[in-house]
């Protein structure tokens, strides 16, 4: 094994190069790096900002206006007064909190048209990044000996964590996180404010939002206003502070600039913000089983799910509203993943990474030390993938099923580790526990129910049990889920039926009347319920069967995958190692073009009104138009917000995105909001995994529609009056 020193080294080295190559090949960067290692490819693509405009710890910043909006999407500041642009799915959720059949903010949108009538939403957070520290040799500082375990490696590097959160400096209303980059090669430390006063302020209906739904969900062209804006609110001295009527707008470092110029094919751009997840150096044999066993299976479960939830939905307008959020949050992926899979087919993804690792290998094998050290990575690879597959699907099935899409059989499941844990305790400790969760066991019903059919989640649980028990390995299967089949003969509908029949969970009515008596008389009326067992039988089975071995192996392939990052870096000459996406403020950059998906097929980069009203269809789910809309368009209304006639609506670039990304801001060159980010087109959803700047493109909401909404539609123009819109390319302030 390599010292530490050497694996530092290599990073510093990386420095040295990574400004010279592309950034058409990609890359989701930390901007406190952006000085040493991209300003100068960025600069020479058309960025017209310092490094120290993009990210600063001493003097306001762009970084200074990105949020992280409530853990999973981005947002950004555009006002001095706290207002937030982000995406309407980003806000869909609160959005749909504060609907009903009869204020259907869903349907008709919202505008406050005053502070007063902006609206609260509990639990909501808007986070800002202070700075970005490496703290590699803190936190590796005692892991370099031959000698340790990988879990002695581990609990150093946990201690070593919990020392750097400790002695980091920083003011009380701030946390600190440690995050590993490179499978735990590097490590860099955030300090953050976290906002909890976050108000809804205004959001298009989704007629509008949410136009084309899911049929053109990751797909291009695309003819969407996903945006919502919601609003910062402060302590009177401008700090964190929970919900309260005397808290303030927040005053920001920087808000961003509005662009009237809009964007040309050309043009660049750059996106800031927190995506998610990307697994970008994978082996071979990983993408192949993704490819191949994994994606293939999570797609047709949820294909299942889906149909059934959106014949209900077009059915009935109450169980839309229920089932709107439920219903995107599962379809966003299951059309990811399709698209996932054609584009990693599409692009040859396998067979370009075992040529790639033909190569690698041959490096390796040049020297004795790295033959030595990294002779037998790629064949230890496929061993442990073989290994884990079954277990992964029967992982894979277990979340989706449990986890995600039955309901009830999620509930029961959050019940039984309840039941588990008291079970557990003494008597005087158990006692304590139950008064303890009582409270929230039952807010957590009420939530549940708000948004619950026992009926459509009975032919959920028919489908996806039958597609659980004909899908894992049948060592796997839960002895009394199978006793049950048998007894109803394979017949899921009459199984279905009989638990739906016999639970006392698919009602908050009949869940209430569970607590009358004492708690063990709670516990043992729980314990005979049939939804309960049913989802008791799958959860120990799992555990028993499953879990383990399944994390086992995962992390064998883990600290493979770590040494496997460190040997590429190492060893690979001329290539652009950027750390994977792990939830941490990152910065992309590249340039507006369109593509060319298949043979005799190019797609413009840019869509306007006129595609809208091409797929407008009455009285669709997904491609009807409000009428005032309609009319603007008919009465080309358009102000301000036109160019050559027509209103641009979205633009495609090169920019490298993932989830989380949604919400974040499109820049120009001079730090102008352009647009706003929401999602890629289908065939390059594969990003994750294979980035290829041919085929994968994001998807920006042009700010000029955002803006002409607001205005023309919303009546909201004095939303606008608090921006500050521009147009760079004249060096005017809009007034």
């Amino acid at each position: 094994m390599k010292n530490i020193n050497r694996i530092i080294l290599h990073f510093a080295v990386l420095l040295i190069s990574f400004s010279q190559l592309s950034a058409q090949d990609g890359g989701m960067w930390i901007p406190s790096l952006v000085k040493d290692l991209n300003i100068n490819d960025m600069q020479e693509m058309g960025l017209k900002l310092s490094a120290e405009e993009l990210y600063s710890i001493n003097h306001s910043s762009v970084k200074d206006a990105i949020v992280h909006f409530g853990g999973g999407c981005t947002a950004e500041v555009i006002s001095n007064e706290g207002l937030l642009l982000t995406n309407h799915h980003c806000g869909y959720g609160q959005i749909q909190s504060h609907s009903t059949l009869e204020n259907n903010y869903l349907k008709e949108g919202f505008w406050a048209k005053s502070r007063n009538e902006e609206l609260e939403n509990p639990g909501l957070t808007a986070t800002f990044v202070i700075r970005i520290d490496d703290v590699t040799n803190k936190i590796l500082e005692g892991t370099a000996s031959d000698t340790l375990s990988e879990q002695m490696r581990k609990d150093i590097i946990s201690e070593n964590i919990s020392k750097v959160i400790a002695s980091t400096p920083k003011e009380e209303y701030q946390d600190v996180k440690v995050k590993p980059f490179f499978y735990g090669n590097q490590y860099f430390a955030f300090v953050s404010e976290t906002y909890k006063d976050v108000r809804l302020v205004g959001a298009p209906p989704s007629m509008i939002g949410k136009y084309g739904s899911d049929t053109d969900n990751w797909v291009w062209p695309r003819h969407t206003a996903d945006f919502s804006m919601f609003r910062i609110y402060a302590s009177k001295d401008n700090k964190p502070a929970e919900y309260s009527v005397n808290n303030v707008p927040y005053s920001p470092k920087h808000f961003l600039p509005i662009s009237l110029d809009g964007v040309e094919e050309g043009d660049f751009t750059m996106v800031y913000g927190f995506p998610g997840r990307t697994q970008e150096y994978l082996p071979a044999v990983a993408i192949e089983q993704l490819v191949d066993v994994i994606n293939p299976k999570r797609i047709e479960i949820r294909n299942k799910a889906l149909k059934i939830v959106d014949k209900e939905m077009r059915a009935d307008d109450g169980i839309k509203i229920k089932y709107a959020s439920k219903y995107a949050g599962i379809a966003n992926y299951w059309k990811k993943w399709i698209g996932e899979n054609k584009g990693l087919k599409l692009s040859d993804a396998v067979a370009k990474r075992k040529l790639y690792e033909e190569n690698f290998m041959k490096k390796v094998n040049a020297n004795a030390d790295t033959k030595l050290e990294y002779g037998n990575l790629l064949s230890d690879f496929s061993k442990y993938y073989s290994e884990i597959e079954k277990y992964k699907i029967a992982n894979s099935f277990y979340g989706e099923v449990v986890y995600r899409n039955v309901e009830i059989l999620k509930l029961s499941a959050t019940l039984n580790r309840i039941v588990k844990k008291y079970e557990s305790l003494d008597a005087e400790n158990a006692k304590t526990y139950f008064d303890d969760m009582k409270p929230r066991i039952i807010s957590h019903a009420e939530a549940f129910y708000k948004n619950y059919e026992s009926k459509i989640d009975e032919k959920v649980f028919s489908a996806l049990i039958e597609e659980y028990m004909l899908g894992i390995d049948k060592t796997f299967l839960p002895e009394y889920v199978s006793q049950e089949v048998n007894n109803y003969d394979n017949n899921y509908d009459k199984l279905a039926e009989n638990v739906f029949d016999n639970t006392s969970l698919k009602n908050i009515d009949d869940f209430n009347k569970l607590f009358e008596g004492s708690t063990d008389d709670f516990i043992k009326k729980l314990k005979k319920d049939k939804a309960f067992k049913i989802a008791e039988s799958m959860v120990t089975t799992y555990k028993n069967k499953v879990s383990d071995k399944y994390y086992a192996i995962d992390d064998e392939i883990s600290k493979l995958q770590r040494t496997y990052m460190k040997a590429q870096i190492e060893l690979v000459d001329n290539r652009k190692f950027y750390p994977d996406a792990n939830s941490t403020m990152r910065l992309t950059w590249g340039k507006v073009d369109g593509y060319a998906p298949k043979d005799g097929v190019y797609y413009s980069p840019k869509t306007t009104l006129d595609g809208v009203i091409e797929k407008y269809i009455p009285g669709d789910y997904e491609y009807d138009l409000p009428e005032k809309l309609k009319q603007l368009y008919a009465d080309k209304d358009f102000g301000i917000y036109a160019e050559d006639g027509k209103v641009p609506v979205c633009f495609i670039a090169t920019n490298h995105t993932t989830g989380g990304n949604s919400g974040s801001p499109a820049l120009d060159a001079n730090g102008n909001l352009v647009g706003l980010n929401f999602d890629r087109v289908w065939e390059g959803t594969m990003s994750d995994i294979n980035y290829d700047a041919n085929i994968c493109r994001n998807i920006m909401v042009d700010a000029k529609y955002i803006l002409f909404i607001i205005d023309k539609f919303g009546d909201a123009r004095y939303l606008l009056d608090e921006m500050k819109l521009v147009r760079p390319k004249s060096e005017l302030v809009v007034e």
